[in-house]
């Protein structure tokens, strides 16, 4: 009688077994959750690996201060230099 819990393959079945008997209407919303939680870890373990450097995938330069692509401007339309769309100024 004492030899059953001798190694702890029998007490890991009984804790198996003991989850799907009482907890199993749970199960399917304790993984979601636990998925979620290791999705932001991750997130956030990726983010403080890149929280010191720099993007240098854009080696163009800056472009503050300058139009890139003006929300409103057709092609051949004339602008008058600023940014603000032809709808919106005072």
């Amino acid at each position: 009688m004492g030899r059953l819990f001798d190694g702890p393959w029998p007490i890991v079945i009984i804790i198996v077994v003991a989850l799907l008997l009482f907890a199993a209407p749970k199960l399917p919303a304790m993984a979601r959750s636990l998925g979620q939680s290791m999705r932001i870890i991750k997130s956030e373990v990726k983010e403080m690996k890149n929280d010191g450097k720099t993007d240098t995938t854009d080696a163009s330069g800056p472009v503050e201060g300058t139009i890139v692509n003006h929300p409103k401007a057709k092609p051949g339309e004339p602008t008058d230099g600023t940014d603000v769309p032809p709808s919106n100024r005072a």
